[in-house]
């Protein structure tokens, strides 16, 4: 049985049950990009970010496709994530938290073997003492600031730092890192100087390995990938750089159903304030699904949907949980209660979206929301 034999099955099912929204994820494809973006790094180790949710595309489903790739090494933001996804994977997959620990949940940190990115003395102490408690040594990575002014031990702790690592004591540090601020832009000129900043970290901190690239990271050479790059976006299908042709493969596609469908007279105001004012007789329709749902508000009058590859346009205000639009492209009758109209899939990308609405194509897979019926296609036609 085929991925198009299962997702449709699974629609039908739905459709039974009342939903409006069909997100689909497609895992093998998240597994390509996997393998792309190793391709690109090998011999260097490629990890994965599946903080928020996995980008809200679900992180234990998420994490084991990987997995099943051979990744190993997998970033979470917050502790309570790892808490989440720890159970999901084999114990020889390693959880890092970005964002480190908050004071008292160390012990619990290190009995679940879960790996804390110390970002400052303070975390850094915190997790000494933790070790000292439980009498043995624990593992952590040390992340610094090259430049970003956001996590990461800043310049004036790195002497206290490497004095207290010359000391010894009871962490094990399992490699050190940064962030790149600006590796979309592959001509950025941050870049550079962060990767300049990283090289004189690792001549303070001699002997460790280094974790530099993210999504963008990879495609800006060697010289950025460090021994294990950490790709996030890029993975889910969104582009790594901006400006060019996206080399990455979609993972994910919305489909939402229509509502209403009306036909109404020239100087007809719609949506909230009248924002909106038909200029002609217009045929309109209303899909279910705003900005609870991850559409954003600032989409009104300057997105679209499409319905065969035909644009749809937005007209007024985008709804909590409705979205209108303007059909009139499309034959009389081509959509009616249930008809399904795409927001996402082969004519509108992740960038597409975000374009229209003035933000990234981060803030628009996250924001995703829960009311879709979610459909996973594991298998991919032979």
């Amino acid at each position: 049985m085929d991925s198009d034999i299962l997702v449709s099955h699974a629609r039908t099912a739905t459709i039974m049950q009342g939903a409006t929204g069909y997100l689909t994820i497609d895992l093998a494809a998240l597994g390509r990009n996997y393998r792309k973006l190793l391709s690109m790094l090998t011999p260097v180790r490629a990890g994965a970010v599946v903080k928020a949710d996995a980008y809200g595309l679900g992180a234990e489903r998420v994490a084991r496709t990987l997995y099943a790739q051979g990744c190993r090494h997998f970033f979470v933001a917050q502790f309570i994530e790892a808490v989440r996804l720890r159970p999901a994977l084999a114990q020889d997959a390693q959880i890092f938290v970005l964002n480190g620990l908050q004071p008292g949940n160390e012990i619990a940190c290190a009995e679940m073997g879960v790996v804390p990115v110390l970002n400052s003395l303070a975390q850094w102490r915190q997790w000494s003492a933790a070790a000292r408690a439980l009498k043995r040594c624990l593992p952590a990575v040390l992340q610094f600031d090259t430049g970003m002014s956001r996590l990461g031990f800043p310049s004036e702790e790195r002497a206290e730092l490497a004095a207290a690592l010359r000391d010894g004591g009871n962490v094990e540090i399992l490699f050190i890192m940064s962030h790149l601020a600006s590796a979309d832009e592959t001509d950025g000129e941050q870049n550079g100087e962060q990767l300049a900043e990283m090289a004189c970290i690792a001549e303070e901190f001699p002997g460790f390995d280094i974790s530099f690239a993210n999504s963008g990271g990879v495609f800006l050479g060697d010289a950025y990938h460090g021994v294990l790059a950490r790709p996030g976006i890029a993975l889910y299908g969104g582009a790594p750089n901006a400006g060019t042709e996206n080399p990455m493969e979609p993972v994910v596609s919305l489909d939402v159903a229509v509502v209403q469908t009306r036909a109404v007279p020239e100087g007809t105001k719609v949506g909230y304030g009248g924002a909106h004012v038909t200029h002609r007789e217009t045929r309109l329709a209303t899909i279910a699904a705003g900005y609870a749902d991850g559409l954003p508000r600032s989409l009104s009058g300057r997105g679209a949907v499409y319905f065969k590859g035909i644009r749809l346009p937005i007209v007024g205000r985008v709804s909590m949980d409705s979205i209108t639009v303007d059909v009139s492209a499309l034959p009389e009758g081509a959509l009616t209660l249930g008809s399904l109209v795409e927001v996402l899939g082969a004519h509108q990308t992740l960038e597409h979206i975000a374009r229209d609405a003035d933000t990234i194509s981060y803030e628009i897979l996250t924001g995703l929301g829960d009311r879709y019926h979610r459909q996973y296609r594991y298998l991919t036609k032979s």
